[in-house]
């Protein structure tokens, strides 16, 4: 039997992401924040410094890296700590800090340098599919067909992956909900989750709070998008995705749960 699909938990050090901007800003509090989700159940955890949401703004460099590094070096040896970052130098000093894996929403593309810092690292990296930075990246929602092109550019860019030196078996695939995609293009990419659990490489579902679980619950703000969120939480882990990305750690691992107990015999 496949292991149990993972709960990644996630700690946003930022004070604009979509779901719970400025509530863990401070070090001590995303710390604690941690440290909670832990106690309910994460696996890892995702700790980013720079919000990736439709029209934000990005903040520089040595502002995320004030904003990550403190808590990295809380929470590291509790569980496996990813940092969530497109940046080389915030990844490269997050590994140093103690992380163990690099979700990288541009897939590379966002830094030229990420690719080849990842092989020398020797780290796991999140390649999600990626068009373009929040500020513009609705106006790039455009496919002909979205699932076989997102897995051709997915494909394009894990080719990068293997040109730069990156172990295959540490590329984690993400085919990037909300990520210049609508709500309907998302909800087809869920339908279609086999189309990227068969290309060879574990893979990471982001789809807690989004905009398209809202869109389903009528304008239903973020954080009464749980039950939504473990709704997806279900079809992934009967699918055999890797983990699920998730702002709420105990309805994730109790929806989670359930079908490990009706797969055991």
């Amino acid at each position: 039997m496949n292991q149990r699909t993972l709960v990644m938990g996630v700690v946003n050090v930022t004070p604009d992401s979509f779901s719970d901007g400025g509530l863990w800003l401070d070090a001590e509090d995303a710390i604690a924040h941690g440290l909670e989700l832990i106690d309910q159940g994460a696996d890892l955890l995702d700790i980013g410094g720079e919000s990736t949401r439709p029209g934000a703004v990005r903040p520089p460099a040595e502002e995320e890296l004030r904003r990550v590094l403190p808590v990295i070096r809380g929470l590291v040896g509790r569980v496996p700590i990813s940092v969530d970052t497109m940046r080389a130098e915030t990844a490269e000093q997050a590994i140093e800090a103690g992380a163990q894996i690099i979700n990288d929403v541009s897939g590379g593309l966002a830094d030229p340098r990420m690719l080849g810092m990842i092989a020398q690292a020797g780290v796991d990296y999140v390649c999600q599919h990626w068009r373009g930075h929040g500020a513009v990246m609705n106006d790039l929602a455009t496919y002909s067909d979205v699932v076989p092109e997102v897995v051709a550019e997915l494909t394009r860019r894990l080719q990068a992956c293997a040109e730069a030196g990156i172990d295959s078996a540490k590329v984690i695939v993400d085919p990037g909900l909300g990520f210049a995609k609508t709500a309907e293009q998302d909800w087809a990419l869920l339908a279609h989750l086999d189309a990227f659990t068969s290309m060879g490489h574990r893979v990471l579902i982001g789809a807690s709070r989004k905009r398209f679980l809202g869109h389903l619950l009528a304008g239903r703000e973020p954080q009464g998008r749980d039950a939504a969120t473990a709704a997806v939480s279900v079809i992934c882990a009967q699918q055999g995705v890797w983990a699920v990305r998730t702002h709420e750690v105990r309805g994730q691992r109790d929806a989670i749960a359930v079908v490990e107990r009706i797969r055991r015999p």
